[in-house]
């Protein structure tokens, strides 16, 4: 999702899903590891030991990685979607 304008934290929000606990942490051991290798040096992470909601804060986009269930929970999808007009939708 593109958030330049909606929010001074990051400039991309990325939301994905795994099968499982163990998805999600490789997912995340992954994803973590490319970021270095390209040079973006160590990430702030949030959730591996669990591993139910990950969260991956590479600055400038921020990586939300989700077990199926805790993701449609929570669904911070909404919170960022905007109706037509550009009125938020209350929640």
């Amino acid at each position: 999702m593109d958030l330049k304008g909606k929010s001074p934290v990051a400039d991309g929000l990325i939301v994905a899903s795994g099968r499982s606990q163990r998805h999600v942490g490789a997912m995340a051991d992954h994803l973590l590891r490319s970021l270095k290798d390209a040079g973006y040096g160590k990430c702030r992470v949030e959730g591996m030991p669990s591993a139910d909601w990950v969260l991956i804060d590479a600055g400038d986009v921020i990586v939300h990685l989700f077990r199926p269930e805790v993701r449609s929970f929570y669904n911070i999808e909404k919170i960022w979607s905007v109706e037509t007009g550009g009125h938020r939708q209350a929640v």
